[in-house]
């Protein structure tokens, strides 16, 4: 292993365990459990509060503005500048973005189609503590804050020591371990951006961006515990986390062998083909030697306190106006289905003989909640705790909401913001085949519970 000075030691170490501290450790607040970065949040929202929605509506309308003057602007054969970069999308974003800046407009003012702005459709992802709000305040200290987790040798050193295991298990590279356990521990979406960054940066194929982001994306702990609580069922937390990590190792063994994400490329996005090579052991290196060496390499290469924090800003501003109009568009037209129309009553019919063959009781009133996930990750709970009173079926109601994962106004609306080449229609797909898989085993070890 090659010699390095105790400053370039320092660098790694100290950047990479500060990253690790904010981003997958839970600490204890008065409010529960969090993740510091996310307990940052909280206290902007609550000090921003009034002001979070016309904030991130203005976020919002600029994307959609920058996105219409860019639309026409015609490429000059030369890489992009980061401004173009942020703003040119392609027509359909740039509809999207539209659509997200007019329902910002209409539920922060309050005009047009109740059935957009009240609080329990645009309004529930625009208040002062809604998602998108949330979000704004998420992903400034995310964004800021993410090149401790990526720049200065955390991947690098655990994804040589993860390779053995990701990637016979999961098809996946070792550093997709570190996406996977920031979004454990803090939230689906950190994992998503965190997946994004690197995918964009090379150093992951076009599959195995897809299978992270929607495999690994996995509910925080912290989202976890209150969805059983809405349930009613705090007391089972235990056997309800278990299942939820259980299905959830299981589903992803499953997922990336099947379509729709075994269809994926493995190619880059910069077309380089994925050849293997890439996570071989140099002759004379056992994997902790090679991850420290690779580490300390990439430490080395960020000694520019200046460019650091140019990476985090670029970061913010990519999530500000890349995500947040996509949230709000897909996310306002999902909760407007799932509140003024039956067409999740409709879609939920072919699992009521489902439900029923696996003697879960109450078939026909849960199986709209088989559906109403892909909406929005809460509503499930929130439904049934009014109508269903069986703990076994809000037993299996509660986990399967978890293990999910698509969610259009949260990790669904994410990726489709981003260049993770995944489209609505393989969303759509991968979240029935996750219900459908993981309904036998949840249910299963829900009659052995109750």
């Amino acid at each position: 292993m090659k010699k390095f000075s105790l400053s370039t030691w320092l660098l790694f170490l100290v950047p990479s365990i500060l990253g690790v501290i904010l981003f997958m450790i839970p600490l204890k607040f008065e409010t529960g459990w969090k993740v510091p970065i996310a307990k940052f949040a909280d206290i902007l929202s609550g000090i921003l509060e009034p002001a979070m929605p016309m904030a991130a509506m203005v976020i919002i309308i600029i994307a959609a503005l920058g996105s219409l003057l860019f639309l026409f602007k015609p490429s000059d054969g030369v890489k992009p500048s980061f401004i173009t970069g942020l703003f040119k999308v392609s027509p359909f974003w740039t509809v999207t973005r539209i659509l997200g800046a007019i329902f910002a407009i209409m539920v922060t003012f309050q005009i047009g189609p109740e059935a957009v702005w009240n609080e329990n459709t645009g309004g529930l992802l625009l208040a002062s503590d809604g998602l998108v709000s949330f979000l704004f305040t998420i992903f400034l200290f995310a964004g800021l804050l993410l090149p401790l987790l990526l720049n200065f040798g955390l991947l690098e050193f655990f994804g040589t020591m993860m390779v053995k295991i990701m990637r016979p298990l999961f098809k996946l590279p070792g550093r997709s371990s570190i996406d996977a356990l920031a979004s454990w521990i803090g939230d689906g979406t950190i994992g998503v951006l965190l997946t994004s960054k690197q995918y964009e940066d090379g150093h992951y194929t076009k599959k195995e961006a897809a299978v992270i982001a929607t495999t690994f994306s996995v509910v925080s702990i912290t989202f976890s515990l209150v969805i059983i609580d809405t349930v009613g069922l705090d007391d089972y937390f235990l056997p309800f986390y278990g299942t939820v990590v259980l299905t959830g190792f299981i589903l992803a063994l499953i997922m990336p062998r099947i379509y729709p994400l075994s269809g994926k490329g493995s190619e880059y996005i910069d077309g380089r083909p994925f050849t293997g090579n890439e996570e071989k052991l140099p002759e004379g290196y056992n994997v902790i030697s090679h991850g420290l060496e690779n580490a300390l390499t990439t430490a080395s290469k960020n000694r520019s306190f200046l460019q650091v924090v140019g990476d985090g800003f670029r970061n913010v501003l990519d999530m500000w106006f890349g995500v947040a109009p996509v949230v709000m568009a897909f996310g306002t037209v999902a909760l407007i289905v799932a509140e003024y129309t039956s067409v999740f009553t409709i879609l939920g019919k072919p699992f009521e003989p489902i439900l029923t063959l696996l003697g879960l009781p109450q078939a026909v009133e849960a199986a709209p909640m088989m559906v109403v996930g892909i909406t929005d990750m809460f509503l499930p709970a929130i439904l049934a705790a009014g109508t269903i009173t069986e703990p076994m079926t809000l037993f299996v109601i509660a986990t399967v909401s978890v293990v999910q994962l698509i969610y259009m106004s949260e990790v669904g609306g994410l990726i489709l913001g981003t260049k993770i080449p995944l489209n609505i229609l393989d969303l759509v797909i991968i979240f029935l085949l996750r219900t459908l898989i993981a309904l036998p085993i949840v249910a299963g070890i829900a009659h052995l519970l109750f």
